[in-house]
C-alpha cells in the first residue's frame, strides 16, 4: 500500500526548496542588522510570553474576512472599504514581527517562512487593489479582488499555523521536560565538581539539565533545551545574571528561568536544588 498523507503533508513542501536559501540568508541577514534596539524583544514578544506575530495577525486577517462576508451578503459597501483599509493599515507590524522572529529560525523553517511571507504580501496587494478598484467606481472588481485576497491570506495563515505547530518554529521547546524528569531528588554529581559561573551539563534521568553555580554557592538548574530552538544551553556562558544561548543568544534569568532577551519567550523550566553530602540534587517543582 501506498505510504497515506495527511492532508497537511503538502504543507511541508517548502522544507526542500533549498533554491530559497541564497534569498532567504540576504533577507535574514538585513533583518537582523535592523537597528531595532529594544523594540526587537518587544517584536518578538519577549514580554508577552510567546510570539508576538500570531496574536498581530489576527487584525488584518479578521478585518478582510468580515469584509468578505459583507461583500457575500450585500452588506454596507463603505464598511466594506473601511475593514478593508483597517486589515491594510494593521499589517505593517504584523511583517515586522514576522520578519524577526523568521530571521532567528534554522534553513528549512526560513523556507517555509519566506513562502508564507510572500503569500502574505501577495494578499495585501490583492487587497489594495481591490480598495483601490472600490473607491474608483468598480465595485464588482473590487469584490472579486478582495475574495481573492481573502483566500490567499486563508491559505496564507494554515501555512503558518503549519510552521509554528507542525514544525514548531513558534513552540516552546522544552516544556515536557519537568514531566520526563523523576520527580523525587536526584543526585546531579559532587559539588566540588561544578565551578562557578561555568554551565555544566548534567541528566536528571533521562533529562538533560544545566547546573550553574554562583559565586555564592548558590545553584539554579534549569532544562538544558533551549525553549527556542532546543539547542544546549550548556554550551553558552553566564552574562549579567542570565544564562545566554550558544545559538540565538537568547538570555534566561538564572533567578527564575524567564527570558530577559529574546528570540525566545517562553521561560526556561527551573527545577528545585539541594546540597546533601557535598551533593546537588534536584527535582521538579511539585505541583501544577
Amino acid at each position: 500500500m501506498d505510504r497515506y498523507r495527511a492532508p497537511a503533508d503538502c504543507l511541508d513542501a517548502p522544507t526542500g526548496w533549498t533554491f530559497l536559501d541564497p534569498v532567504a540568508e540576504r533577507i535574514a541577514g538585513v533583518v537582523q542588522r535592523l537597528p531595532l534596539g529594544p523594540a526587537r524583544d518587544v517584536l518578538h514578544g519577549v514580554w508577552l510570553g510567546h510570539p508576538l506575530h500570531p496574536a498581530l495577525a489576527q487584525t488584518p486577517i479578521g478585518c478582510w474576512t468580515a469584509a468578505s462576508l459583507l461583500d457575500a451578503t450585500g452588506g454596507d459597501p463603505r464598511a466594506v472599504r473601511r475593514l478593508t483599509a483597517a486589515g491594510l493599515i494593521a499589517l505593517p507590524p504584523v511583517l515586522l514581527a514576522g520578519w524577526v522572529d523568521w530571521s532567528r529560525l534554522p534553513p528549512a523553517h526560513r523556507r517555509t517562512g519566506l513562502v508564507h511571507a510572500a503569500g502574505a504580501v501577495a494578499a495585501a496587494l490583492l487587497q489594495g487593489t481591490s480598495l483601490h478598484a472600490r473607491c474608483h467606481g468598480h465595485p464588482t472588481r473590487g469584490r472579486l479582488l478582495g475574495l481573492a485576497g481573502t483566500g490567499t491570506v486563508g491559505l496564507v495563515a494554515a501555512l503558518g499555523g503549519h510552521l509554528a505547530y507542525r514544525q514548531a518554529a513558534g513552540a516552546a521547546h522544552a516544556e515536557a521536560e519537568p514531566r520526563l524528569a523523576p520527580s523525587d531528588w536526584h543526585s546531579l554529581g559532587a559539588t566540588a565538581d561544578i565551578p562557578a559561573d561555568t554551565p555544566v551539563r548534567r541528566r536528571l534521568g533521562d533529562v538533560p539539565v544545566v547546573v550553574v553555580r554562583g559565586p555564592d554557592d548558590s545553584w539554579t538548574v534549569l532544562a538544558d533545551r533551549c525553549t527556542h530552538m532546543a539547542a544546549s544551553l550548556a554550551g553558552g556562558e553566564v552574562v549579567d545574571g542570565c544564562l545566554e544561548c550558544p545559538l540565538h543568544h537568547s538570555r534566561f534569568r538564572l533567578s527564575d528561568g524567564h527570558p530577559a532577551r529574546g528570540p525566545a519567550t517562553a521561560a526556561q523550566p527551573r527545577f528545585e536544588t539541594r546540597v546533601l553530602a557535598d551533593h546537588l540534587e534536584a527535582r521538579p517543582h511539585p505541583g501544577p
